[in-house]
Order: structure tokens, then sequence, then C-alpha cells
């Protein structure tokens, strides 16, 4: 029989949700996962595989503790200012880092970053009761916006123009 897990695997997977997403995938190794987690290299191996496969879980905690409340808040937002305000106020970097970084490598990853993209997309169309493309479009702006900082505040200035939308 086994030594007992002298780590609580939660926390690990959110403290790694908060290394990648501040460093990428590649910016992490795995000397930096076993200092910054706390956890032994022999015990996230056993746990999680590789750190492929600790990103992988990380991922999806983050379209689960970041991600899922978003659509859910997006489902109340009254017009296209709030909606983007939203996407843009919220804590979308190991999403977006996944988009940019792993997904044009990894097909599982790609299909995670697709599916939580769809799935503001089509929050965002529901919500504002617009077609498909234009929800789209609005997403990629808002996330542009919270990719690039908000440049020269870019969200007001966005936000001016949505006026007549929904």
């Amino acid at each position: 029989m086994g030594r007992p897990r002298a780590f609580d695997e939660d926390e690990a997977v959110r403290a790694a949700v908060g290394l990648f997403g501040e460093r990428a995938y590649d910016g992490v190794s795995v000397d930096d996962l076993v200092s910054h987690l706390g956890v032994h290299r022999n015990s996230l191996y056993k746990t999680f595989g590789s750190k492929r496969g600790l990103y992988l879980i990380a991922l999806r905690r983050h379209l689960t503790d970041d991600v899922r409340p978003l659509l859910d808040a997006l489902a109340g937002a009254s017009d296209a200012t709030a909606a983007l305000r939203l996407v843009t106020s919220a804590d979308l970097r190991l999403l977006l880092l996944a988009a940019i970084e792993r997904a044009p490598a990894d097909e599982e990853v790609a299909c995670e970053v697709k599916a939580a993209l769809a799935s503001v997309d089509r929050a965002m169309a529901d919500a504002l009761g617009v077609p498909a493309d234009l929800a789209a479009a609005l997403t990629a702006a808002a996330l542009g916006i919270l990719l690039r900082g908000n440049p020269d505040n870019a969200t007001t200035a966005l936000t001016r123009h949505l006026d007549p939308l929904p």
C-alpha cells in the first residue's frame, strides 16, 4: 500500500491554473510546477501523468471556474455594452493563452478552446438577440480588447458605437 497523498489535488490544480494563466504552457517547467504547487515530482507524475496532463486538467478547471460564470453572467446582460464589459472584465488569461500557444499544436486543447469560444458566442447571441455572426464579431472584439489590455480605453470607444444594438 502506498503512502497517502501529501497534497490537496484541488488546490494544486487551482494553483496550476494561475501559473499557466500567468506564464503559458511553454513558460512553465516541471520544476516550476513542483515548487509552485508544493508537490513532489513523483506525486505530480503519479497524479497527473505529465505536465500536459496537469495542463489539460487546469484548462478544464479554468473553463468551469472562470468561463462558465461568464456565460451565466452574459445571460443577464441588458445590452451589448454590458455584454462587452462582462467579457473584457473576465479573467480569461488561460483561455487566451491556450488559444494562441497550445491550440495550434495540440488537438485536444484546440477542441476545448473552440468549444469554449463557441459557448461565449452563443451566450452573446442569446443575450442580445443578435445573429450568430454578429455575436461572434462582438466576442472577437471583446477578446481582442482583453488580450491587448484595453489600449486607449478601447472598451469605452467601442461601447459608444454599440448603443444602437440591443
